[in-house]
């Protein structure tokens, strides 16, 4: 089935690379006709992170439900679809593989194409349902829990990586200070909620800077700093005012986010700057990014926050600029827990 560009692509997008099981049917890759998410957070949080084998059996037992409850809530039928999106990779490899073969099965009963998609470049995709105007090039700043990665968006789905972290991705720093300081799970919420009551400059936490690498993030150190303030604190008696030590924390990171990404932009001759992943719905990085950008002169883009985090709107999004270029995957394809951006 070839693309016709008088008719309108109807996407059915599934997600399940983590611990949230979504579905979501996108209309031309930008129109969002439904988005289903069933999150599992409150089924983790008492073991302080996502479970995968907890994670596989929760996807199992939802996908049907969401897939049926996303194509009622578009108003189509399967029969309707124009081509069946899945992410798969990186991710959870069991979480993934419920996705993928349950993509798979739906495009093989209903006769429909079939796109894998890169979970980042779903995230990257987000920024299209809400800004018309935005298309390809600009730079990205991809923020999550398991990557912190600075791109050029050359094409859509076509990336050149400029800036990496060197060791831990932000949210995984956010996730780890939140459960030193006893604020537990999900760490990035809780940390920016609870930075709102406290003094971004009452601890000056370092800022790590990579020899060479001027876009490259390292927050492994900041993370290490952060906890041996904690443990100093405690040797000596030491009351923490974690409101306080959370919001310094949380401005260490943002403040090499910031700088990195808006450098990017200005060096590389960009004037529109996109924000996308779980961290980019970080209240605190939003406002300063927007600041930032207005101050350079920059074209700032994020995604709503429900669009930050995991969602299958986002995946039918890329779906959508994936299957327009004539990308089709068959009956093999297969989740790849460590697909890195870039690779087919």
């Amino acid at each position: 089935m070839e693309w016709n560009q008088e008719q309108d692509v109807l996407i059915l997008a599934v997600e399940s690379s983590c611990d949230e099981t979504a579905a979501a049917v996108v209309k031309n890759g930008r129109e969002v006709l439904s988005n289903v998410i069933s999150s599992q957070i409150a089924l983790h949080t008492q073991f302080g992170g996502v479970v995968p084998e907890i994670a596989s059996r929760k996807h199992m037992e939802k996908i049907n439900q969401v897939i049926a409850q996303a194509l009622k809530d578009a108003g189509v039928s399967l029969e309707e679809i124009t081509a069946i999106g899945v992410t798969y990779g990186p991710g959870l490899v069991g979480a993934l593989l419920v996705g993928v073969a349950e993509a798979k099965a739906l495009a093989w009963a209903a006769k429909k194409p079939l796109v894998g998609v890169h979970h980042i470049e779903g995230h990257v995709s987000a920024n299209y349902i809400e800004h018309p105007d935005l298309e390809p090039p600009f730079v990205c700043l991809i923020v999550s829990g398991g990557h912190t990665h600075l791109v050029v968006v050359r094409d859509y789905g076509e990336f050149e990586i400029i800036g990496r972290t060197r060791d831990d991705a932000a949210g995984e720093a956010f996730d780890k200070v939140a459960r030193a300081v006893g604020l537990g799970y999900p760490g990035g919420p809780k940390v920016d909620k609870t930075a709102k009551e406290g003094n971004p400059h009452a601890v000056e936490f370092p800022r790590a800077k990579v020899e060479g690498s001027p876009y490259d993030f390292s927050f492994s150190g900041l993370k290490s700093a952060v906890l041996n303030y904690i443990n100093k604190a405690r040797m000596t008696g030491q009351e923490i005012c974690v409101p306080d030590l959370v919001a310094s924390f949380q401005n260490a990171v943002v403040e090499a986010l910031v700088s990195r990404a808006v450098l990017a932009a200005k060096e590389y001759g960009y004037d529109k700057l996109a924000i996308a992943g779980g961290v980019a719905s970080n209240s605190a990085l939003r406002a300063a990014m927007e600041e930032a950008c207005a101050r350079e002169g920059l074209k700032f883009y994020r995604p709503s926050p429900i669009y930050c985090t995991d969602n299958a709107a986002m995946i039918g999004a890329a779906a959508y600029y994936e299957y327009r270029k004539g990308v089709r995957h068959g009956w093999d394809l297969n989740a790849v827990p460590n697909l890195k951006l870039g690779e087919r």
